[in-house]
């Protein structure tokens, strides 16, 4: 019987696209290896045509699979798949639960080590201890290394080199035009201590907007914000509204998967284009690259921050500015963000 891996991840949209450049390269190394990812629906447009011998697996944790009793529901379906290694790559209390059914089984179960203690002191306000903390992607790799599988990470997109499919787009938004640049721009994460002030963004699109051929796909979730994603695109004629005018989120991958450099927040955004092998060029405020949430393959040169002592505050920007100012996302020059994406947008003409 061939092994079969079960692979947990149950997290934000960040987290779990994070996974994707391990189990795709775990896939191509072990073909013989069968892979079934547990995650949340999202996940889904990530792995149904990752690999032949990856599947998905979907965990509805506010419905059938809520609570104790949804999750040995869940357990109960897993258990049916006889899997013979599990990677919990999550390590919260849903997937310890799941963890310690497995136990009693003869599955092989390891599961990930985030490095807390390391990410406290990386924080700290007092005695901070400035280290780079091993990426996601290392840590995610040291699961399976324990499980057996060690791999040598070779990931580049999920698209073919040439992109997405534009013909599966919107024509609101497609197909690109020969000598057309797109630039994204996701101007929004789920805490303030990661948003580049609105104002600022602003003024980066003003100055895109000047340039000749070039389009800006602005990304945005919730209805706030597109609320303000649709005033910009009513003032500024290079703006497109790409989420809205996206039916999925395999759509908004095909339209990053087309862009000559996103600009985003340390957000989902960064690590979505990373997985369609779009250079970003990355904001950081409150949380720190030092801290291994950099996108895949990204380069810590097109990282703007701001080098202050008290950076970083926060691992995931959810705590209030120590200062009270947010001065490192306040004082970061709009001017050198243009630069940054002129430099990335001429060398890849």
């Amino acid at each position: 019987m061939k092994d079969h891996l079960l692979i947990m991840r149950f997290s934000a949209l960040g987290d779990v696209a994070m996974t994707v450049p391990v189990v795709y390269s775990l896939a191509q190394q072990y073909p013989d290896l069968r892979i079934t990812v547990l995650s949340r629906s999202f996940a889904r447009s990530f792995y149904e045509n990752l690999a032949p011998n990856v599947s998905f697996m979907e965990a509805d944790l506010k419905g059938e699979n809520k609570g104790i009793r949804g999750l040995n529901r869940l357990f109960r379906r897993l258990k049916a798949k006889n899997f013979t290694h599990v990677a919990d790559m999550h390590d919260v209390l849903r997937s310890k639960y799941l963890r310690l059914c497995f136990l009693f089984t003869p599955t092989k179960v390891r599961h990930i080590n985030k490095h807390r203690r390391e990410k406290r002191q990386l924080t700290a306000k007092e005695n901070k201890n400035f280290q780079h903390i091993p990426t996601s992607f290392d840590n995610y790799n040291d699961v399976l290394k324990r499980l057996g599988y060690p791999v040598r990470l070779n990931f580049h997109s999920i698209f073919p080199p040439s992109g997405g499919d534009m013909s599966l787009l919107p024509t609101a938004i497609g197909p690109k035009k020969a000598e057309e640049r797109w630039i994204g721009i996701a101007p929004f994460a789920a805490h303030k201590g990661k948003i580049l002030p609105l104002e600022k963004t602003e003024e980066i699109i003003s100055e895109l907007n000047k340039h000749d051929n070039l389009r800006i796909m602005l990304f945005s979730g919730g209805k706030e914000e597109r609320k303000t994603v649709e005033d910009w695109c009513r003032r500024y004629a290079c703006c497109t509204n790409a989420s809205a005018q996206s039916a999925s989120l395999m759509q908004e991958l095909i339209v990053m998967s087309h862009l000559d450099v996103m600009m985003s927040m340390d957000s989902a955004n960064m690590h979505l284009a990373s997985l369609v092998g779009t250079p970003v060029v990355s904001i950081w405020g409150a949380t720190h690259p030092a801290a291994g949430f950099m996108g895949w393959n990204q380069s810590i040169d097109n990282a703007i921050q701001l080098p202050m002592e008290c950076r970083p505050c926060s691992i995931y920007g959810n705590k209030p500015c120590l200062r009270g100012d947010y001065a490192c996302l306040n004082n970061i020059s709009a001017a050198d963000i243009v630069s940054k994406i002129d430099e990335i947008t001429r060398t890849r003409q």
